[in-house]
């Protein structure tokens, strides 16, 4: 193009501007116009799984005209999102650079035109830089067309890069060599913790567990029990204080050694789809079927396994749909039980179960608890009256321990929550009179 005329292909250099001008406008709208349209995606998603999920409360409550009108303002929002993403797309992509390249053919023949009048013009020079222009803006419009999938990608991934970008790390550990939970004794050491750094919820935690022993942690809601099990469970770092295990500090074994020595029961069973049998293993290839099966006749599962279609082999839904709270909970503590662990942590385990099959589980706890290391929060006090000491937490404070009959005969804050359970009423209401005087 230059050697045919040096000046008229500068002038064809200055569309360049143009195009990338069209090419930042395009981002500065689209990138914002995106982004709303994936936020609306995802608020039309998180209501359609909400609607799914608490189907049967929306239905008792006759809530269905409200979450249609909810779900349909949505989904407007989203689609006006799209259509102005359409919008951009259709007048910044291939119709601008069309425009341009019009622009510049026109421009191209006008300048010839003008120098037909003074001098003789080749039609292979005119045919040649229309042709120059037109291989010149094709690649334009092929980058023009995948811009808007690339601008998708950017603004899809700038989702992710901001959970990748969060500072804060998960609970660190520093294994000194091959450190191995032999006993399972357990001390939290004056244990201070805070979720948002300023109000603490557990304050100067300090109690000790023997190998052997059962420790249950008692309390209203909101006093800190899970916050205890979520610490020594390393799913939050603490600053203040120390957790050790046979001595060392619990950040001195690796997450593979936590992990496999210590089993955890929660109060919501969660259950994968797949098989009985998949759900108790959990893709751990050194528990046997036979062990598996040995773990659920331990919990008092194996009974209504055995009723079920295919037995261990009978496949789960999703979350375990298709079996009852206490069904579930039975499963997982086969499942804690086939694992063998050194420690045993009971959060509210029974609380799903009906009295019948709670007495089975209280039996199995009793000989599942020998040898193991147990911490159990309970809210129901009849299920820890045998545990070799009580801590009774209040506003993330220990304010009593000791067993059973000590703490009743304290007449403290677990006396007043006995009372209270066992439908003790004139009792509460003397204790009351008595602290008013």
């Amino acid at each position: 193009m230059f050697s045919l005329d040096f000046v008229l292909a500068l002038y064809c250099l200055l569309f360049l501007p143009l195009i990338f001008l069209i090419i930042h406008f395009y981002r500065k709208f689209s990138s914002k116009f995106y982004q709303e349209q994936r936020e609306r995606l995802s608020q039309l998603n998180a209501k359609l799984n909400e609607s799914l999920q608490g189907m049967g409360i929306i239905q008792i409550f006759r809530q269905e005209k409200r979450m249609r009108r909810e779900f349909d303002a949505i989904n407007e929002k989203h689609f006006d999102a799209g259509m102005r993403t359409v919008k951009v797309n259709g007048l910044l992509l291939r119709p601008a650079v069309d425009l341009v390249y019009i622009l510049a053919v026109i421009i191209l023949l006008t300048y010839f035109g003008i120098t037909s009048w003074s001098e003789s013009v080749e039609v292979g020079v005119i045919f040649a830089f229309v042709n120059y222009i037109n291989r010149f803006f094709e690649p334009v419009n092929q980058v023009m067309e995948q811009l808007s999938f690339f601008q998708q990608s950017i603004v899809s991934a700038a989702r992710v890069f901001r959970l990748l970008d969060e500072k804060e790390m998960s609970p660190e550990q520093h294994p000194e060599g091959k450190a191995v939970i032999e006993r399972g004794e357990i001390e939290f050491r004056n244990v201070s913790f805070s979720y948002d750094g300023k109000k603490d919820v557990l304050k100067n935690i300090s109690f000790t567990v023997r190998p052997g022993e059962t420790v249950a942690i008692v309390g209203q809601t909101g006093s800190g029990k899970s916050s205890i099990i979520n610490l020594f469970m390393r799913f939050y770092e603490f600053d203040r204080g120390d957790i050790l295990i046979d001595g060392r500090s619990i950040k001195s074994y690796g997450k593979e050694e936590l992990r496999k020595k210590i089993g955890l029961v929660l109060q919501d069973p969660f259950m994968y789809y797949g098989s009985i049998k998949y759900n108790i293993r959990l893709n751990n290839p050194e528990i046997s079927d036979g062990e598996i099966v040995e773990a659920a006749k331990f919990v008092q599962a194996h009974p209504f396994i055995e009723k079920l279609p295919g037995g261990y082999d009978h496949i789960v839904s999703e979350r375990g749909s298709t079996l009852s709270t206490g069904q579930r909970q039975l499963i997982t503590f086969a499942r804690a039980i086939a694992a063998n662990p050194k420690i045993l942590i009971l959060d509210e385990a029974t609380s799903n179960i009906d009295t019948e099959t709670e007495e089975a589980i209280q039996t199995a706890l009793e000989k599942m608890r020998k040898g193991r290391t147990t911490i159990a929060i309970a809210h129901r006090l009849s299920t820890i009256q045998n545990a070799d000491l009580i801590l009774v937490l209040h506003k993330g404070e220990i304010v009593e321990r000791g067993t059973h009959q000590e703490l009743l005969a304290k007449k403290g804050l677990y006396y007043k929550m006995y009372l209270l359970q066992n439908g003790l009423t004139e009792k509460m209401d003397e204790l009351l009179v008595q602290g008013e005087r």
